[in-house]
C-alpha cells in the first residue's frame, strides 16, 4: 500500500499569497507602474485580502471574542494610519483633506456598509438578526462622540479660519480620542466583555432569546498556539501588503479620478474601501455563521480605531507636515453622519433587526457614495 504524502502548511495558498503580495509591494514601491503591473499588483491585493480574512479568523478562534475582532480592527487601522500619513507627506496641499475624507469614509462604510450587509445576511439566515444591544450601543456612542469631536467641531471653531483646529484644539482632540479609545478597549475586553459576545439564538432567532446566553466558543477545536502565532504573523504580513499595494496603485487611482473629473474626496473613499475589505469579508462570514455580534464588533471597532488612532497620529505628524490640515466636514456630510447615528440608534436599541434595518443602512451608504461622486 502506498502512503499519502502530507503537504507542508508552508505551501498553502494562505501562506504563499501574502508573501507574494509583499514581494510585489517591494518591487512596486516608489515606482511609476505600467498598466500590466497595476493589474498584477491589484490581483496581489485581492489575494492578500482573502488571506488576511483567513488568518484573522484563525487568530480569533484561538483567542475568542471580542479579542479576535479587536486584533483585526487595530491591525488594519494602524497600517491605514501609516498609509494616510505617507500619502499626506507625499501629496502636499492637495492632500490636506485626505485624513478627513478617509476617516469619514471609514465611518460610513463600517457603520452603514458592514453593519447593513451583516444584518441582511443574518436576517436572511434566521429571519431576525440577533445581537447584544448593550455592547453595540456602547460602541455606537463612542463612534458618535469621536466623530463629532474630531470631524464636526472643526467646522464651527473660530480660532483658525476654515474647517481647521488650532494647535491646542488638535491636541485636545487627539488626547480625548486616545482616552476614549483606551476606555472602550478596557470595557470591551475586561470589565464588560460579555456585552460583546455573540448571542446564542438556539438556532431560531424568531422565537426570542435569553439575554444572558452567549456563544463563548465555536464547536470546532481551536487551533494550536503555534498555528495561531503563525497566522498572526501572516495576518500582519497580509495587512502590510494590502495597504502597501493599495498605495502602489493609488497614483493610478488618483489619475483616474482626476481624468474622470471627480472630486478629490473620492480618493479617500476608494482607499477606505480597499483597506476595509478584510474586515468586510470577515464580518459577512461571521454573520453567515449566526454571529452577528462579531460582525458588529468588527464594524464599530474599526470605526472607533479609525478615528481614535488616526487623529492622534495626524496631530503628531502635523509637527513636520507642511500645509493646512482640514478636518471639518461640510454640511452634506454632517447630515449623513447625523442620519447614520439616528438610524443606528434605532437599529441597535431592540437587539434584533430584520431585512428592513439592513436595507436602510445600505441605502444610507449608497447615498454617501453617490454624493461623493456627485456632490
Amino acid at each position: 500500500m502506498g502512503t499519502t504524502k502530507r503537504r507542508s502548511p508552508l505551501t498553502d495558498w494562505t501562506v504563499l499569497v501574502p508573501v507574494v503580495a509583499l514581494v510585489a509591494l517591494v518591487f512596486s514601491w516608489g515606482r511609476e507602474l505600467p498598466g500590466f503591473a497595476v493589474v498584477l499588483v491589484a490581483l496581489c491585493l485581492a489575494g492578500a485580502v482573502l488571506a488576511a480574512v483567513h488568518h484573522a479568523e484563525v487568530v480569533a478562534h484561538r483567542v475568542g471574542e471580542p479579542f479576535g475582532s479587536l486584533i483585526l480592527a487595530v491591525a488594519v487601522t494602524v497600517i491605514e494610519v501609516a498609509l494616510i500619513v505617507t500619502l499626506m507627506a507625499d501629496g502636499g496641499d492637495k492632500s490636506a483633506s485626505l485624513a478627513r475624507d478617509t476617516v469619514f469614509a471609514a465611518v460610513m462604510i463600517t457603520c452603514n456598509g458592514i453593519v447593513g450587509v451583516s444584518l441582511l445576511v443574518g436576517a436572511l439566515r434566521n429571519r431576525v438578526a440577533v445581537f447584544n444591544p448593550e455592547g453595540s450601543g456602547a460602541a455606537l456612542a463612542t463612534v458618535a462622540t469621536l466623530a463629532t469631536l474630531s470631524l464636526v467641531l472643526p467646522t464651527f471653531t473660530t480660532s483658525k479660519p476654515g474647517p481647521e483646529f488650532s494647535t491646542g484644539q488638535l491636541t485636545f482632540a487627539a488626547v480625548a480620542s486616545l482616552a476614549l479609545y483606551g476606555l472602550f478597549i478596557a470595557v470591551q475586553t475586561v470589565r464588560h466583555r460579555n456585552y460583546f459576545l455573540p448571542v446564542d439564538t438556539g438556532g431560531d432567532a424568531d422565537t426570542g432569546r435569553d439575554a444572558d446566553t452567549y456563544q463563548v466558543d465555536d464547536h470546532a477545536a481551536p487551533p494550536t498556539a503555534a498555528a495561531a502565532r503563525l497566522s498572526l504573523g501572516l495576518l500582519l504580513v497580509a495587512l502590510v501588503a494590502v495597504v502597501g499595494d493599495a498605495k502602489a496603485v493609488s497614483p493610478t487611482i488618483e489619475a483616474a479620478v482626476a481624468k474622470a473629473g471627480l472630486p478629490q474626496a473620492v480618493v479617500g473613499v476608494i482607499i477606505a474601501l480597499l483597506v476595509l475589505l478584510p474586515e468586510t469579508l470577515a464580518a459577512v462570514r461571521a454573520a453567515r455563521r449566526d454571529r452577528v455580534q462579531t460582525s458588529l464588533n468588527l464594524a464599530y471597532g474599526s470605526a472607533i480605531a479609525s478615528i481614535g488612532l488616526t487623529i492622534p497620529a495626524i496631530a503628531l505628524a502635523s509637527v513636520w507636515l507642511s500645509g493646512p490640515l482640514l478636518l471639518g466636514l461640510g454640511p452634506v456630510h454632517m447630515v449623513l453622519l447625523a442620519l447614520t447615528v439616528v438610524v443606528s440608534t434605532l437599529t441597535l436599541a431592540p437587539g434584533r433587526a430584520t431585512l428592513l434595518q439592513g436595507g436602510v443602512h445600505i441605502v444610507v451608504l449608497a447615498a454617501y457614495l453617490f454624493l461623493a461622486v456627485s456632490p
